[in-house]
C-alpha cells in the first residue's frame, strides 16, 4: 500500500464493539477512517466463534445489555433480529429448592415470584429495583454523551433521604447488606439471593459481604427509570452485533483492517500522528480512538516520556483481577433434568440455567481463592443458545456454555491444574442434576483469565477493563479524554474502551462517548 494509502483522518485501535462504535460515527461524519485489529476476525468479546466443525459460541459476551435509546437509534441497533425469549434466564441452587424464573413479561415475573417465592418475594424484588433508580442515575447508566460524574455530582441525582442512602450504600456498601434489607430470608430466598450476587461479582474481585462491592449489583440492576428493559439475545449470537457494525463502517466507506496490532501511538508536540503495528507499519492520523484497556493504551503503546509520571502511575493502579472459568461445550444432547428439577427439560426454561450459591458461600470460596484454593462447588451459569437458535450447532446437536467463579490467580495455585479441577467440577455440578451431561460432551474446551487476556489483550483476562468496584466508578473511571480533573495532556487521543464511564457490559457507551467528543473537538 503506498504511504498516501496509510494516511486516515481516524484510527481506532480495536474491533471489538466499543472500537467499532467509535468507528462508524466518525466514518459516517465524513472522516476517513480505518478500524485496527490484531486477530483474525472482528468483534472482539463480543463475537460468535466456530471453535468446533459447526458448533458457534459466544466466546465471552452473550447479551446486549440495557443501552441508551440515543446510541441504538445511532448505531441501528434495532434492525437485528432477536432470539423472543418466553424465559431469560432460571435461578436455582440445586438443593432441590424451587427454581427462580425470570419471565421476560413482567407481569408473569412477579406472578411468579408471588406465586412459587412469596409475597415478600415480590416486595423484596420490588424493593431492591426502586433501590437502584438513584445509583442508575447516579453512575450516568444510561447516559450517553456525558462526562462520568463526581461523587458530589452523584449525591445531587438523589430527590430524597432513601435515595441518597441508596447512593451511600453504592458507594460504601456491600452486596450482601444490600440483599439482607430486601430478602432477609436467607434460605427461602437463597436462590435470587445467589443470582443477584452473581450479577454483581462476576464484574468484581471481591467477596460479595466486602464493602463497595454495591456498586456492581446496582450497575448491573440499572434500568432506565420506567421502563422494564430485558437483556437481548441476538439470533447468530451477540457477534451479530459486531458483524453490524462492521458492515455498517464498510458501507460508509470505512475500513476494517485485520491481523494489524497496533505496538505505539505515535505522539509528536502534544498531540497524535499516527500508530505503528507490529509488522512496522506506520499509519499518520489527526485523530486516534483507543478501544484497548486505558491502562495498556498510556502505559504499554505511548513512549512513557510523553506522559507526566502521575498519570502513567494512576492508570497502572486499575484492578484487573479476572478471576472465572469460560468453558464451551459440543453437546450431543440437551441436559435431561431429575427430580425435583424436570420442569427444566422444558426447552423453554433452557436459554440459561444459574446453579447457585448462597452470598455466604460465594464470599468463602472468594477467601479460599485467594489462598489458591479452586471451589468445591463452583457458582455457574450454563447456557445452551442453540436451543431457541438452531444454527447455533449441527442439526439435532448443540453448543453450550458455561461460566464460573471463582479461579484462583493467586495463593500458589498450579495454574494448569486448577484449570482442570476447577473444569471438572463445574462439570460434576451440572451432572449431578443432569445425569446424562457429562456423557453428551463430545468436545469441550477451557479458558480461563489468562487465555482471555492473552486472545483479547483484556489485562488478566478482565473483561471490564477496569473491574467495577465504587474505587473505580465515576471521578475514578476515565472518560473519553481521561480522568475528571486528570486529563490526557495528548490532543486528538481518546479513550474509548470497556474500563471508561459508561462501561463495561455491550452497551456501545464508551465508543460512543469517545466518537462523539472527537467530533466535538473537532
Amino acid at each position: 500500500m503506498s504511504e498516501s494509502g496509510n494516511q486516515y483522518d481516524a484510527i481506532v485501535i480495536g474491533a471489538g464493539h466499543n472500537g467499532l462504535t467509535a468507528a462508524v460515527m466518525l466514518q459516517r461524519a465524513g472522516l476517513r477512517t480505518v478500524c485496527l485489529d490484531g486477530k483474525l476476525y472482528a468483534g472482539g468479546m463480543a463475537s460468535t466463534v466456530e471453535l468446533f466443525d459447526g458448533y458457534h459460541f459466544e466466546i465471552a459476551g452473550s447479551v446486549q445489555f440495557p443501552t441508551s435509546p440515543e446510541v441504538i437509534s445511532e448505531l441501528g441497533l434495532d434492525t437485528l433480529p432477536t432470539v423472543d425469549l418466553e424465559v431469560t434466564s432460571v435461578a436455582l441452587r440445586g438443593v432441590g429448592d424451587d427454581p427462580l424464573v425470570q419471565y421476560s413479561d413482567p407481569m408473569k415475573m412477579f406472578a411468579h415470584l408471588n406465586e412459587v417465592h412469596g409475597a415478600d418475594a415480590v416486595a423484596g424484588m420490588g424493593g431492591l429495583l426502586m433501590w437502584a433508580q438513584a445509583p442508575t442515575r447516579a453512575l450516568g447508566r444510561f447516559e450517553a454523551g456525558t462526562l462520568p460524574k463526581t461523587f458530589d455530582e452523584m449525591y445531587a441525582c438523589a430527590t430524597n433521604e432513601f435515595e441518597r442512602s441508596a447512593i451511600d450504600d453504592m458507594l460504601f456498601g456491600s452486596v450482601t447488606e444490600v440483599l439482607d434489607r430486601y430478602f432477609p430470608d436467607r434460605e427461602k430466598h437463597g436462590a435470587i439471593r445467589g443470582s443477584m450476587t452473581v450479577l454483581a461479582v462476576n464484574t468484581l474481585y471481591r467477596g460479595p459481604s466486602t464493602p463497595g462491592s454495591a456498586a456492581a449489583l446496582a450497575f448491573g440492576l440499572g434500568i432506565p427509570e420506567g421502563e422494564l428493559v430485558q437483556m437481548k439475545k441476538l439470533r447468530g449470537g451477540i457477534g451479530a452485533l459486531t458483524a453490524h457494525l462492521a458492515q455498517v463502517l464498510e458501507d460508509n466507506g470505512g475500513e476494517v483492517r485485520l491481523r494489524s496490532k497496533v505496538t505505539e501511538i505515535l505522539v509528536a508536540d502534544g498531540r497524535v500522528s499516527g500508530v505503528r503495528t507490529e509488522a512496522g507499519e506506520t499509519l499518520t492520523a489527526p485523530i486516534v480512538v483507543s478501544s484497548v484497556a486505558p491502562d495498556v493504551t498510556l502505559n504499554d503503546l505511548i513512549d512513557p516520556s510523553v506522559l507526566p509520571a502521575e498519570i502513567r502511575e494512576r492508570y497502572g493502579r486499575i484492578d484487573h483481577r479476572g478471576s472465572y472459568l469460560q468453558m464451551h461445550f459440543a453437546l450431543d444432547e440437551t441436559p435431561q433434568f431429575v427430580a425435583p428439577y424436570e420442569a427444566l427439560n422444558d426447552p423453554t426454561m433452557q436459554a440459561s440455567i444459574g446453579i447457585f450459591c448462597t452470598p455466604e458461600e460465594v464470599q468463602q470460596q472468594w477467601e479460599d481463592c485467594r489462598r489458591g484454593i479452586v471451589p468445591a462447588d463452583p457458582t455457574l451459569v450454563l447456557q445452551i443458545p442453540s436451543v431457541h437458535d438452531p444454527a447455533l450447532a449441527p442439526e439435532g446437536k448443540h453448543a453450550a456454555s458455561a461460566f464460573a467463579l471463582w479461579f484462583p490467580i493467586e495463593g500458589g495455585a498450579d495454574y494448569g491444574q486448577a484449570k482442570v479441577e476447577m473444569g471438572q467440577r463445574v462439570i460434576d455440578k451440572i451432572t449431578r442434576l443432569a445425569p446424562n451431561f457429562e456423557r453428551s460432551i463430545i468436545r469441550h474446551t477451557t479458558f480461563t483469565p489468562k487465555h482471555m487476556g492473552v486472545m483479547f489483550g483484556a489485562p488478566g483476562g478482565d473483561y471490564c477493563h477496569g473491574l467495577l468496584s465504587s474505587n473505580q466508578i465515576g471521578q475514578n473511571r476515565p472518560g473519553p479524554k481521561g480522568y475528571i480533573g486528570q486529563p490526557i495532556p495528548v490532543q486528538g487521543l481518546y479513550l474509548g474502551s470497556a474500563g471508561c464511564h459508561g462501561g463495561p457490559g455491550i452497551t456501545f457507551t464508551p465508543g460512543y462517548n469517545a466518537g462523539r467528543t472527537a467530533l466535538e473537538d473537532r
